[in-house]
């Protein structure tokens, strides 16, 4: 049994993560400029202090948490952080948001909204430093589960009843053509019965071939897919080349890698939309910077196409 006089100190919660992100002491202690005596003792110490055990250790191949460790881990993030931000309003008296701010986002969000977050957010808030992860929406709500992200940019499909979302900006769907494609000759927008025997260029990623065909079978049509591809430039690129329609909520530039242009029409149909959100887990108390990152995306963070 743990003494009374047993503490949890700070520094054994930055070894014990330092531990499960590297999987190994010894990566920890490389990481942490420190021995790995040092680092194994921290872990041995707070292990006995909370009495349970965190991490199962491997010969010749590091470490894993136990059950016990992935319960605790994403406490001991919000802990650390929760220190951090605590450490930062007292150094700046309440003046300077410093720190690093730890953000996910959505691949193919990232070229559209990142910039404009590199850009103006750091004029706000000189002293934050941004770390940017980017994942599957998968990725990112277990992240922000386990505290290694404090806030996420993505779409509101998809999203678990632990990750809290607050939306930014609602994208219609639009179609996507070649250039010199007969439905592409005027700019009204296009009823999607008129791609019913058109081939198809559909996009995998974020679930959009789901949402793409649930688009379509609403109209009546079954897609007649010649490509399925896992990147925007792809997409952009195959259609541009004339090997069918495809769809995207958002509209970069017309040129492509490919050469050609493509051109953006609008969806005649009423049809779904989708948002973008800032996402964070629910039972996560904000740090400082992360509340100060949400109020600049809900003060106007916009989508540059």
């Amino acid at each position: 049994m743990p003494s009374l006089s047993s503490r949890v100190t700070f520094r054994q919660l930055e070894y014990v993560l330092a531990v499960a992100d590297a999987g190994t002491m010894t990566g920890a202690a490389e990481q942490l400029n420190v021995s790995q005596s040092a680092i194994s003792l921290a872990v041995s110490d707070l292990e006995r202090v909370l009495g349970v055990q965190l991490f199962l250790r491997r010969k010749a191949k590091g470490v894993a948490p136990t059950d016990a460790g992935r319960t605790m881990l994403p406490e001991i993030r919000r802990l650390v952080a929760q220190a951090d931000d605590l450490q930062s309003m007292a150094r700046s008296l309440g003046e300077t948001i410093e720190g690093t701010l730890h953000l996910g986002c959505f691949p193919t969000l990232t070229p559209f909204v990142i910039p404009q977050v590199l850009r103006e957010f750091p004029r706000r808030h000189p002293s934050v430093d941004i770390d940017l992860f980017e994942g599957s929406a998968e990725d990112l709500q277990q992240r922000l589960l386990d505290g290694r992200c404090e806030v996420a940019l993505m779409y509101g499909r998809g999203v678990v009843p632990d990750v809290a979302t607050t939306r930014l900006h609602t994208l219609r769907p639009c179609v996507i053509l070649p250039a010199d494609h007969r439905l592409a000759r005027h700019d009204d927008p296009i009823a999607l019965v008129d791609l019913r025997d058109e081939p198809m260029v559909i996009p995998t990623m974020a679930r959009g071939e789901d949402w793409f065909r649930s688009i379509l079978r609403g109209a009546g049509i079954e897609p007649k897919v010649r490509f399925r591809t896992t990147t925007a430039e792809s997409v952009r690129s195959l259609v541009a080349s004339g090997a069918g329609f495809s769809m995207a909520p958002h509209r970069p530039s017309p040129m492509t890698y490919a050469g050609p242009e493509v051109k953006y029409r609008d969806i005649a149909d009423d049809v779904p939309s989708i948002d973008i959100v800032l996402a964070h887990a629910r039972s996560a108390r904000l740090t400082r910077r992360a509340r100060a990152f949400s109020h600049f995306c809900r003060q106007g963070l916009v989508p540059t196409a």
